[in-house]
């Protein structure tokens, strides 16, 4: 049986069409995807994260554990910063992509919901001097995405949210209730990801949803959040990367920080070329209505030259798009088309991310 959120009664109360993933139910849509993905474009989306993990690592050897664990550099992190990474495995595949926040105690690391049973295991086995809780069933997460998201958070926050620079976070009271409030993201917009105890998520969510309305804020599921994920080409793990995928073959080699010293997995990522990786991750644009899905092939010349990981139609540009790992010996300018249910559609590589918001909205 899967496992619910601290929200999912509200969900279903909210005619919510839930459905299973990472382990849980959690709401797809409310009213349409469509809808939902043009709110977070236009004016903003509320979104319940409490799926997703959060392991705290504490003392003396915290800041070495965590060195060791990512392949970012994390040393100088100060407290109310967060960086984005990947864990890697010895051979260099990812086990997890994370966001990891650094605050006067020690760390927390933001799991996927899918990953968190192995990723608490595979951090335990790495460990020195530190310790770890498991905080995912304690704490609860949701975020406010879009251009009016500060407007809507600040009206309910104790503090003015919208000094707070991007990947950094404030502790504060939302609507009364304690909250590490984060300015993060998942869609390609504004916004902030709010922790919170996982008992106090209701009456947050409740005033959250509450002051949104007259900003046009509508609540938001899975769906809009894969949409939008995807035009501002953000990955998502089991699709786009996996524990036998490196960072370089789907375009993350900006986490790996070689220098820094050794990590797990820094041998194996070593002795990669990060310009000619063993595959290389690049974005599709796809002719008329045509939409390429995970696992489709990419066909150059009559031959497989790679997969599609993620595929979609984009409601903010109006046509198919999609990412593939292809081979990397794939010239640019090489016609492409993607095999989609025995009907091949035409194909043009462009460049990532699909759609990037204007600076300063």
């Amino acid at each position: 049986m899967a496992a619910r959120t601290p929200l999912y009664d509200r969900h279903v109360a909210a005619g919510a069409r839930m459905v299973e993933f990472g382990g849980f139910d959690m709401p797809l849509m409310y009213s349409s995807i469509r809808d939902e993905h043009i709110a977070v474009r236009t004016d903003a989306g509320l979104f319940d994260l409490s799926h997703m993990g959060e392991v705290r690592l504490t003392g003396d050897g915290a800041e070495a554990s965590v060195q060791r664990l990512l392949t970012n550099d994390v040393t100088g992190l100060r407290s109310g910063a967060a960086l984005y990474s990947v864990m890697c495995n010895e051979k260099g595949g990812i086990v997890d992509d994370v966001v990891v926040y650094r605050d006067p105690g020690g760390y927390l690391i933001v799991v996927n919901a899918a990953c968190r049973s192995k990723d608490v295991a595979w951090m335990r086995d790495h460990l020195d001097g530190t310790e770890l809780d498991d905080l995912s069933d304690a704490l609860a997460l949701l975020a406010v995405q879009g251009p009016r998201a500060v407007e809507i958070v600040q009206c309910v926050a104790a503090v003015d949210v919208g000094t707070t620079d991007p990947f950094h976070f404030v502790d504060t009271e939302v609507g009364g209730v304690h909250a590490a409030v984060s300015r993060t993201g998942y869609t390609g917009e504004d916004g902030f990801e709010l922790y919170v105890d996982a008992d106090a998520a209701g009456s947050v969510w409740d005033v959250l949803l509450a002051t949104g309305r007259e900003f046009g804020m509508l609540p938001c599921g899975l769906g809009a959040r894969d949409t939008l994920r995807l035009e501002a080409g953000l990955r998502l793990y089991g699709q786009d990367m996996d524990d036998a995928t490196d960072p370089y073959s789907c375009g993350l080699g900006w986490t790996v920080k070689l220098a820094k010293g050794d990590f797990t997995g820094a041998s194996a990522l070593r002795a990669l070329d990060p310009k000619h990786p063993p595959r290389r991750f690049i974005g599709l644009r796809l002719e008329g209505r045509a939409i390429a899905r995970h696992g489709n092939s990419v066909i150059a010349r009559g031959r497989d030259a790679g997969v599609v990981t993620s595929g979609t139609f984009s409601f903010t540009l109006g046509y198919g798009i999609a990412t593939a790992s292809v081979d990397p010996e794939l010239s640019p300018d090489t016609p492409l088309m993607i095999d989609i249910r025995g009907s091949l559609a035409p194909a043009v590589r462009v460049p990532l991310p699909f759609y990037r918001r204007t600076k300063g909205a």
